[in-house]
């Protein structure tokens, strides 16, 4: 067990035993791709990952978190046109048919409906016999350490990287249980340095100003306005009500109480952004693509087709300054 804890590695120590790195693709120069937890907005490292390739850009190295290390683990195997095909075949319904609910375990959802679906196509493959470097983040419960998944089989890496808490049941990998690893690394940009890249790219999933939190500095504590009765005494009744709230209660919408699965995934996204921005700002990438994905569900997976799009064009938007950079770089070597 002590070999195989060691195999994972450990962010801050040097990696023992993986292979060989696979010779560079630009002069010398190793891009590095780090990709981004975000659930149903990772369907945008899809179009992200289309769009360098169009562009003559592919990465030496992929570290991927959460849904980063689905489609990262699936690029890495040569399989993003499989992975391209099921999200845009997602449905509503489809989507409810994968969720194999359970009572009693770690998790809501078992995750094996899951796990066939990686076998199908990803389960002849171990991690470091790809032919390029590939690692996924995950969290291990109790300790809190940060996982790095260097070896051993492809699936089980990207099922322990995106086992969300109290949702999929997490991995127990070599007596450590394993899960999302969003918790302590969310765009794995450390990661993707440690595997031997120069330059590294992220991808950020929630990087959209629009979803990003500040500060207030002043608030005071008051009663919220209650919503206008809904009893049967029809519009009129609920017209009058709203006019008798004061007016500043009036000019904006009454809040609505969340149901605890929005709660849940809304402070669990809060949490991934501000921990993001720490890493970031204690080892910032040499470029970033923030897609514009404000408007995409945490776990909007049917909206597949939008999400790809928006990873493309903000990819396509930064093709300039990425261009720049790696001209710098090579330039150096």
């Amino acid at each position: 067990m002590d070999d195989e804890r060691q195999s994972m590695g450990a962010a801050g120590l040097a990696l023992p035993d993986l292979p060989p790195a696979a010779p560079a693709r630009r002069g010398g120069l190793r891009i590095g791709l780090a990709l981004g937890s975000g659930a149903a907005r990772g369907w945008a490292h899809i179009g992200v990952l289309q769009a360098l390739a169009e562009a003559g850009i592919e990465p030496d190295v992929i570290a991927g978190c959460s849904v980063g290390a689905v489609v990262g683990g699936c690029y890495a195997a040569g399989k993003l046109d499989r992975i391209e095909a099921f999200a845009r075949a997602l449905t509503r319904r489809r989507i409810l048919g994968l969720l194999d609910f359970q009572l009693g375990g770690a998790g809501l959802i078992g995750g094996e409906r899951l796990r066939a679906l990686l076998d199908r196509d990803l389960g002849a493959y171990a991690v470091g016999d790809l032919p390029l470097r590939f690692a996924a983040v995950a969290t291990e419960i109790a300790t809190g350490h940060e996982v790095w998944l260097t070896q051993g089989s492809l699936v089980d890496a990207i099922r322990a990287s995106y086992a969300l808490p109290g949702i999929l049941e997490p991995l127990n990998s070599g007596g450590r249980l394993l899960m999302d690893g969003a918790l302590v690394n969310p765009i794995p940009v450390t990661l993707a340095r440690a595997l031997g890249a120069d330059i590294v790219i992220c991808v950020n999933l929630n990087g959209d100003p629009r979803t990003r939190g500040t500060v207030i500095p002043a608030h005071g504590c008051a009663r919220a306005p209650q919503a206008p009765a809904t009893s049967a005494a029809g519009w009129w009744a609920r017209l009058q009500a709203r006019r008798a709230l004061p007016e500043p209660a009036r000019a904006r919408p009454v809040m609505r109480v969340a149901r605890p699965a929005t709660i849940l995934t809304d402070a669990f996204n809060i949490a991934q952004d501000r921990i993001a921005r720490s890493r970031l700002a204690g080892d910032p990438p040499d470029l970033m693509i923030s897609p514009r994905l404000a408007e995409i569900g945490l776990f909007e997976f049917h909206r597949a087709a939008e999400t790809i799009a928006l990873g493309r064009r903000a990819t396509e938007k930064l093709l300039p300054e990425i261009r720049e950079v790696l001209a710098i770089y090579e330039a150096r070597a």
